[in-house]
């Protein structure tokens, strides 16, 4: 089963962090990347950037409407997320709660994904 494992914190803290404590921060997380992609069980992992860069479309109207910036103004913020293969949503906390060790803060959210192709052809 596919689960998406979104990763949220605090933009500004994160913005903050020193270059050294980033690149310690991000050699823990691959340290646990690693072990989920040697097992076959790591899909794509995506880091977004700053909400600054952002831009919303409001499709509520007509025509609709584009903002730059997130939609929601929040505490915390989609910084990026993991898509894993797993057996079922124990397995996925497992992993999450592994890379919460090495990355503390902020909260993970964790969605099983249905995949959508569209225009696929039939076998």
């Amino acid at each position: 089963m596919l689960y998406a494992i979104l990763c949220y914190h605090q933009e500004d803290v994160v913005g903050c962090w020193s270059k050294e404590h980033e690149d310690a921060v991000m050699e823990k997380l691959h340290a646990v990347q690693e072990r989920f992609a040697r097992d076959g069980r790591l899909g794509p992992v995506a880091r977004l950037l700053p909400t600054t860069a952002a831009t919303t479309l409001r499709k509520d109207r007509e025509p609709p409407l584009v903002l730059d910036g997130p939609f929601a103004e929040t505490k915390e913020q989609l910084l990026g997320f993991y898509v894993v293969d797993v057996e079922n949503l124990d397995h996925a906390l497992d992993f999450a709660k592994e890379l919460g060790k090495v990355n503390p803060g902020g909260s993970y959210e964790l969605r099983p994904l249905s995949l959508f192709f569209p225009g696929a052809l039939k076998a």
